[in-house]
């Protein structure tokens, strides 16, 4: 694709594998200069060096949960945050507090932050990575489905006014993606339901065309989001989910 991204600065959250990896793939095989942001510095330096030798843009790093280093960022994509499956008796409130201080309240600070700073400029794009448990909300994914359905409302709120400030704020709902997040939900999926964790590739029967999204088909939407292409897009929630929320039966 050329999305007419070249040159400008996008600061990645949750970068170092599965969605927000991919998300840093493509917005620098586009031409972006990425800024990558994990917890885990070991993963970060994977992440970049195979950023580097592929693509010519300029990669930096940094091992934090949020940085105020990167003013000039043009696009923000937030995707840190693992919110644990279970139930309401199994997600006890600290491992709740602990997963919403990560991705929810992460979510928002980052947004508070960056969105201040474009909002200087008149110009910039903010991403979120949700999740489609928010608008099918999952009993066996309570915490997930709460706090994604919280990130929806918190998107369309934002984004709604973004272009008073010249800005723009989307969401994307992906539904079942093959990340190692993914393989960890099954497992505990099919600990509780079957009593063998080992089974959770049986999860995977259902889904359209036979499996799960590579983690690029969620890249390649936020690239097209971020771009001029869809510059009329703010405010807007898109699921990627093989069309599960459609076949969702009435009854």
């Amino acid at each position: 694709m050329e999305l007419g991204l070249r040159g400008r600065k996008a600061l990645v959250t949750g970068a170092s594998k599965g969605i927000g990896r991919a998300c840093a793939e493509v917005l620098a095989e586009e031409g972006c200069d990425v800024v990558l942001v994990s917890r885990t510095a070991a993963d970060l330096e994977a992440a970049q060096a195979a950023i580097v030798a592929k693509h010519n843009v300029a990669v930096r790093l940094y091992p934090l949960d949020l940085s105020d280093e990167c003013a000039d960022t043009d696009l923000l994509v937030n995707n840190a945050g693992a919110i644990p499956g279970g139930d309401i008796v199994q997600i006890d409130e600290a491992r709740w507090r602990t997963a919403w201080d990560l991705k929810v309240f992460g979510y928002i600070n980052m947004t508070r932050r960056f969105y201040a700073l474009m909002a200087q400029r008149k110009r910039g794009v903010i991403i979120n990575i949700l999740g489609a448990a928010g608008e099918n909300p999952d009993f066996n994914y309570i915490a997930g489905s709460s706090g994604n359905a919280s990130l929806m409302a918190f998107t369309r709120a934002m984004g709604g006014t973004a272009p008073r400030d010249g800005l723009r704020v989307i969401g994307i709902n992906p539904g079942p993606v093959m990340t190692e997040r993914l393989v960890t939900l099954m497992r505990t999926r099919a600990q509780s339901q079957f009593g063998d964790a080992e089974r959770w590739t049986e999860f995977m029967k259902p889904l359209a065309f036979g499996r799960a999204a590579k983690p690029e088909e969620i890249a390649w939407m936020a690239a097209f989001l971020a771009s001029d292409l869809s510059a009329y897009t703010t405010g807007s929630i898109v699921t990627i989910d093989g069309g599960g929320s459609s076949r969702r039966s009435a009854f």
